[in-house]
C-alpha cells in the first residue's frame, strides 16, 4: 500500500446506518416529499428518485440520508450500490455510509464500494442460508483505504473519465448488438409476410399433428433417469437442442408424451413463444405445445423459423387467456395461421435465413465479447485504483 494511505474499517471512519420502512398501514406516511430507496434503485450509479416516496410525516419517522451517502444492499442481492444526489429515505435491506468530506471525497467512496475487494468482503460476511444478510455490525468491519484527499480527488478524476469512455463504448456495443438482432427479426418477418406464388395460408391444426406435453408423477422416482430428455420452457432458447437438465427413464418415457426429432416446441404457459427444435427424441412438459414434423408438407427448419417470426408470436400472444399467467391451450394453438409454400421455396427460404442467422450470431459473439472486455476493464481499473496502482 502506498505511503500515506490509511487502512481502516467503515465503522472506524464513518457513521453508518441501516434503513427502515414506515408502517404501510398508515397511508399518511407515503407521498412525494422524499424518495424511499430500495435495492432495485441501486444500479451502480447516482440516484435522485425512487419508485416509492414518503410524505413529510413519513420522512420524520423513517431513517433518512443526506446527499452523497453511499447505499449498499445487504439483504438478498448483496452489493448493489448507489449514491444519492438528493436527501432520501431507505429501507431495511440497505446499509448506508454517511458522507464525511473531511475524510473522503464522496465519489471516492462510491467507486471503492463498486470494487471487487469491497464486494468480496461483503459476501464473505453474509449469514443466512436462504437469504444472505450482512448486519450493520459486520458491515462496519469492512476494510477500506483512505488516501490523502488530493490523491482521492486525482483517482476520482481518472475513474470518472475512464468510466465515461467505457459507458460510451458499452452503449455503442449494446446498440450494435440490438441492431444485429433487429435486422434478423426484420428479415424473418418479411420472409413470412411477403409471399410468392403457390404459398398457402392454413391453420396449424389443419396442417400438422400437435400435442401438449405432460409431466410423469414426481413422487415416482422410477420414472426419472437419463433415457430421454424432459424438455421444459427454460430449454427453449430459440435454437435447436438435444439435452435438458431433467430426464426420464424408459418407464417414465412410456407414460409421458414424447416427440420425434425435429418437432417444434412452443412455450404456451407463462413466458409465451419460447421456441426450440429437438434434434433427438424428447419428452416435454405441460407448459409446451408442439408441432410434430411432416416433411411431406414442410421442411422442419422452415417451420422452426416460422415459429420464431414476429407474426407467429403476435398471434400467440393475442390468443392468450389468463390474467396473471398467460395461457394458450391446444385448441387455440391449433388455430394459429401459418404459411406453406412449395418445398423448393421452403428450401430457398431456409438457406437464406440460416446464412443470415449465422452472420447475426457471429456479430452477436463479437459484441458480447466486447461488452465482457469493457466490464473486465472497469473491474481492473477499480482494482488498480484501490491498490494504489493507478
Amino acid at each position: 500500500m502506498k505511503a500515506g494511505w490509511l487502512v481502516t474499517t467503515l465503522g472506524e471512519a464513518f457513521i453508518t446506518s441501516t434503513g427502515s420502512t414506515p408502517p404501510k398501514s398508515n397511508s399518511d406516511f407515503y407521498g412525494q416529499f422524499m424518495p424511499l430507496v430500495k435495492p432495485p434503485e441501486l444500479c451502480g450509479s447516482t440516484l435522485d428518485s425512487a419508485e416509492d416516496g414518503l410524505s413529510e410525516s413519513g420522512a420524520q419517522v423513517a431513517r433518512t440520508l443526506p446527499p452523497n451517502s453511499i447505499l449498499v444492499s445487504c439483504i438478498g442481492n448483496l452489493g448493489k450500490i448507489g449514491m444519492n444526489t438528493v436527501p432520501v429515505a431507505f429501507n431495511q435491506q440497505i446499509n448506508a455510509i454517511h458522507p464525511d468530506t473531511g475524510k473522503a471525497v464522496p465519489e471516492f467512496m462510491f467507486f471503492q464500494t463498486l470494487g471487487g475487494r469491497f464486494r468480496e468482503q461483503l459476501e464473505a460476511m453474509a449469514s443466512g442460508t436462504t437469504v444472505p444478510i450482512v448486519n450493520k455490525s459486520k458491515f462496519n468491519s469492512i476494510e477500506i483505504v483512505l488516501p490523502p484527499l488530493p490523491e482521492q480527488q486525482r483517482i476520482v478524476t481518472l475513474l470518472d473519465k475512464a468510466f465515461e469512455d467505457i459507458a460510451t463504448a458499452t452503449a455503442n456495443a449494446e446498440k450494435n448488438l440490438q441492431n444485429a438482432r433487429a435486422i434478423f427479426e426484420s428479415h424473418l418477418q418479411s420472409m413470412f409476410t411477403q409471399r410468392g406464388g403457390g404459398w398457402l395460408e392454413k391453420s396449424l391444426g389443419d396442417s400438422f399433428k400437435t400435442a401438449t406435453g405432460t409431466t410423469p408423477p414426481k413422487n415416482n422416482s422410477d420414472f426419472y433417469g437419463n433415457f430421454i430428455p424432459l424438455a421444459k420452457p427454460p430449454e427453449l432458447c430459440n435454437a435447436p437442442f438435444d439435452t435438458a437438465p431433467d430426464g426420464l427413464s424408459e418407464a417414465g418415457a412410456e407414460v409421458a408424451r414424447t416427440l420425434p426429432a425435429k418437432s417444434i416446441l412452443v412455450s404456451c404457459i407463462g413466458n409465451l413463444g419460447k421456441i426450440g427444435m429437438n434434434t433427438v427424441p424428447v419428452a416435454f412438459n405441460q407448459q409446451i405445445n408442439a408441432i410434430l414434423p411432416d416433411e411431406r408438407l414442410a421442411i422442419p427448419e422452415f417451420m422452426f423459423f416460422q415459429a420464431l417470426s414476429p407474426i407467429f408470436k403476435d398471434q400467440l400472444e393475442s390468443m392468450a387467456s389468463g390474467t396473471t399467467v398467460p395461457i394458450v391451450n391446444k385448441s387455440k394453438f391449433n388455430g394459429l395461421r401459418i404459411v406453406l409454400p412449395p418445398l423448393t421455396a421452403q428450401e430457398k427460404t431456409v438457406g437464406q435465413l440460416e446464412t443470415l442467422r449465422d452472420e447475426t450470431q457471429r456479430l452477436e459473439a463479437i459484441y458480447k465479447q466486447k461488452l465482457t472486455a469493457l466490464d473486465d476493464l472497469k473491474k481492473s481499473l477499480l482494482h488498480r485504483a484501490f491498490n494504489g496502482d493507478l
